[in-house]
């Protein structure tokens, strides 16, 4: 029997960086997908496959040396979703060392450690093939690893005893309410192993979709009534998300009192977002005036994210690029390379939008454009 789960990338519109202090942020999903397919198999078939698409790494763990390995796990525990011990994750990091496929160096090693983690934390050691591709580029700020995380919770759920889901069915399916709640869970859980300490919003947009406004673990939805144009350019520049949160960190904790003012700036560009989001644009005059003040924030929360050590050259040059255009920008998810979000008014006229997009497709190859509501 097999199943496929979908879930998607997402984009921070406002508070990257404070959310993980427990500030506001406002975020959004986009149509960039990461598909799982599980097939579990006999039982007289003893292995555990992984099996990575897009960078093309396939691993396989036989049964019996992953039980040696965790020998204290009892039975899954799929209903109740569990923080990884770091003892553990140093087994799950030498079942992966033993592969000898040099993952370290293409840091997803952290990904199969989570992979581990969730499959015999929700299915136990039932034999099985899992494999992954996505739409999403790898470390680029647009939640490939939250996607990751969520699509495969919500496929080892779907063959548990905690989700009523009639996986004999064909066509997309939909959780219950209180079964998605339990793969965002299982998703954080996930997220905890590649990141440390992330705050919880990538997860929880992926898994609930759409737009969301996230502050210390409680999320709200947000009924949008103005949809947006997001133009999403990648600098193709990598950058490691668990050392720039650390590093913010550590600035909040050398100057306290400088960074909480900018933290609460961060929490009230927030908020305002979520406002104007939320209003009703009753003509083409009013929608042109919230667009406007959106632009202004994006700008205010790229200057203050400059400020906290998080933007980098490359960001920088697409910033003077669309300030051009009059356009207003900022850097999405950690920053120091990844994705910038340029908003795309309504107004904007038809030449310059094609001579931003020829630019950053010959400077930046890869562009991305969504709709977000």
């Amino acid at each position: 029997m097999e199943v496929t789960a979908r879930a998607p990338g997402k984009i921070i519109l406002a508070g990257e960086h404070a959310v993980v202090h427990g500030y506001t942020a406002v975020a959004s999903s986009i149509n960039l997908y990461t598909y799982v397919s599980l097939r579990l198999r006999s039982d007289d078939e003893d292995t555990i496959k992984l099996q990575l698409n897009d960078v093309g790494l396939d691993f396989s763990w036989p049964i019996e040396r992953i039980k040696e390995v965790l020998s204290h796990f009892g039975p899954p525990f799929s209903s109740t979703p569990t923080p990884c011990p770091q003892g553990t994750v140093k087994s799950l990091a030498a079942l992966v060392d033993e592969q000898s496929l040099n993952v370290t160096k293409t840091g997803i090693a952290s990904g199969v450690y989570a992979f581990l983690w969730l499959y015999t934390s929700i299915l136990g050691f039932k034999p099985g093939t899992v494999v992954f591709t996505s739409e999403l580029p790898v470390g680029a700020g647009l939640g490939s690893s939250a996607a990751y995380c969520v699509a495969l919770s919500a496929a080892l759920l779907a063959f548990s005893d905690s989700v009523k889901l009639d996986v004999s069915q064909k066509g997309w399916l939909m959780f219950e309410e209180s079964d998605i709640e339990l793969v965002n869970n299982w998703a954080f859980e996930g997220e905890k192993i590649i990141h440390g300490k992330p705050s919880g919003v990538d997860n929880s947009v992926s898994t609930f979709g759409n737009m969301i406004k996230f502050k210390s673990g409680c999320m709200t939805r947000i009924n949008s009534n103005m949809p947006l144009r997001m133009l999403i350019t990648n600098t193709k520049v990598g950058r490691n998300t668990k050392a720039l949160v650390a590093n913010v960190s550590t600035r909040k904790s050398r100057h306290p009192d400088a960074m909480g003012y900018v933290l609460n700036a961060i929490e009230s560009i927030s908020d305002e977002w979520s406002t104007i989001m939320q209003s009703n644009a009753v003509d083409d005059l009013s929608l042109t005036a919230n667009e406007e003040k959106l632009r202004e924030l994006m700008e205010i929360n790229q200057g203050l994210l400059l400020s906290i050590g998080v933007s980098h050259t490359s960001i920088e040059t697409v910033l003077q690029t669309t300030m051009k255009y009059k356009l207003g920008s900022k850097l999405t998810g950690a920053g120091g390379g990844g994705c910038v979000l340029t908003l795309l008014p309504t107004s904007i006229h038809f030449r310059n939008l094609f001579n931003l997009f020829f630019y950053i497709c010959a400077n930046y190859l890869f562009l991305f454009f969504s709709i977000v509501r």
